[in-house]
């Protein structure tokens, strides 16, 4: 799920304000508007992809003829090609310039859109979702590199503000439309709807996107690249895999081959002087527990968005206009409380938010095993409400966290990175939750459990619920807020830390 505020862009405004006083807000020179709703078109549209298809997986699995318990490769297919193309489109869009990097994102997004729409088996759908994932990782970090390049720098902070409100009604309405048209149309249309918008945003990007490109742009390590590419896609593929039990040492051969070489990568971005992400990234602590807590953390927020419409729909009798709809609370309190969070962090410090709010975020995701027909509509919508607030803290927190103590020459990497991380997290949490899903599955089908899909949803949400808490221990690591002020008033006054 694109969460609205789980992008780490998003954040560099709470960066920047955590601390530090209210100034008054600057309007964008209207000369730059034409160009703001540009990149907005393009961060709808790939917000809105990226939810709108988890409401119609049932669908789309009884057309194409497979289980709709076996759907997570058309969710994992799109979330992993975006985490493994984020590292090169900025060194794209410097090589060919911002505007053919955009232009070229468009299209090959709305193409893989009309391919995801002709699809007729689910390896086509598969792979043009694929291709769907690599426009999409290039359209947000070049339309944000466009921004940061064109917009004067007093305007900047008003026109991210600009362009990351389609960002939040992207996955407000995804659900709800994709669950209505399949039942008013069909489920092709959840990306057809992709090629008008395609066709505007081309027509637009030819218009008023400068070419700015960076003649002094570094080769490419591709080596490195090459490195994580398998890492991920092997990670992924495993842990996708194990829903399949007949293929478990295919699994473990993929899993040793990805964790080989995420450890390969590791050693050359020691040695290699041009590496994608420098190991100097983790000298800086703060950033290291960060990082590992996003990839933690997000294996069980990042698996809500595709587990609830399917129990919903399967377990629970919801059509995908409803399903949709009851998704619409989790947004709607994630929206609430963003402005609140800020003032919550400059109060109790990361340390007690991350702490306390990662065990209530698991808790959330295990309080899902209580949702049943016998459960009031009002009591669950107060339910996913509350829990949009609470996982919308959590992103916002880790990703300020994240980012907030990086140097300027280690802020790019740094945030690509962390992009790369959380898509990564998203496909290794929805991976996980089918192959958790199905084995719970198996277990009451064998059982003859009367309620045997809805309990297998219900152990499932469990289970990603405590992985979800076991990242506590990564936040504990950091500083206590107190500890940290007085190493900084040390550092000011010249005293050395023992003192």
């Amino acid at each position: 799920m694109a969460h609205p505020t789980s992008n780490p862009a998003s954040q560099q405004s709470a960066v920047r304000s955590i601390g530090q006083p209210a100034k008054p807000p600057v309007k964008v020179d209207p000369d730059y508007k034409t160009l703001l709703w540009l990149v907005a078109l393009g961060f709808f549209m790939q917000s809105l992809d990226s939810t709108i298809v988890n409401t119609a997986l049932p669908s789309i699995a009884h057309n194409l003829g497979e289980s709709p318990l076996q759907m997570q490769s058309v969710v994992v297919a799109y979330v992993l090609s975006v985490a493994a193309v984020i590292p090169a489109s900025g060194w794209i869009a410097d090589r060919i310039g911002i505007r053919y990097a955009f232009l070229l994102a468009i299209i090959i997004f709305a193409t893989a859109s009309l391919c995801c729409a002709l699809s007729q088996t689910l390896n086509q759908l598969i792979a043009a979702r694929v291709l769907q994932g690599v426009g999409g990782a290039m359209l947000l970090p070049v339309g944000r590199l466009a921004i940061l390049r064109i917009v004067p720098r007093p305007q900047f902070l008003a026109a991210m503000s600009f362009i990351t409100i389609p960002g939040l009604i992207g996955p407000l309405v995804g659900p709800a439309l994709g669950g209505w048209l399949v039942e008013v149309a069909t489920w092709h249309w959840i990306f057809l709807i992709n090629l008008p918008i395609g066709i505007i945003g081309a027509l637009l990007t030819l218009r008023v996107m400068p070419i700015l490109k960076n003649p002094a742009v570094p080769s490419f390590d591709l080596s490195g690249y090459v490195l994580l590419l398998v890492g991920m896609v092997c990670l992924s593929l495993a842990m996708d895999g194990l829903s399949d039990h007949s293929m478990v040492a295919v699994m473990l051969i993929l899993l040793i081959m990805g964790i080989a070489a995420v450890v390969g990568y590791g050693f050359h971005a020691h040695r290699h002087s041009n590496a994608l992400f420098r190991a100097d990234l983790f000298q800086n602590r703060t950033f290291s527990i960060g990082v590992f807590g996003n990839l933690f953390a997000r294996l069980g927020g990042g698996c809500i968005a595709f587990l609830m419409p399917l129990m919903l729909q399967l377990a629970l009798g919801y059509s995908p206009v409803e399903a949709g709809l009851m998704m619409m609370p989790l947004i709607l309190g994630a929206m609430t409380i963003k402005r609140t969070i800020t003032p919550l962090i400059q109060r109790f410090g990361y340390r007690r938010v991350l702490v306390s709010n990662t065990l209530l975020v698991g808790l959330g995701i295990a309080s899902f095993a209580l949702v049943s027909n016998d459960m009031p509509l009002w009591l669950k919508m107060i339910h996913f409400f509350v829990f949009g607030m609470v996982n919308s803290v959590q992103f916002t927190a880790m990703n300020t966290l994240t980012l907030k103590d990086l140097e300027p020459r280690y802020a790019s990497s740094g945030n690509s990175f962390l992009s790369m991380v959380m898509m990564l997290s998203m496909s290794l949490g929805v991976a996980a939750a089918a192959a958790i899903l199905s084995g719970f599955t198996t277990h009451y089908q064998t059982a003859h459990h009367p309620a045997q899909v809805l309990s297998a949803f219900h152990a499932t949400f469990i289970c990603m619920g405590v992985m979800t808490m076991a990242a506590t221990w990564i936040f504990w690591q950091l500083e206590p807020e107190d500890k940290q002020c007085k190493r900084q008033e040390q550092a000011e006054v010249g005293l050395p830390e023992s003192s």
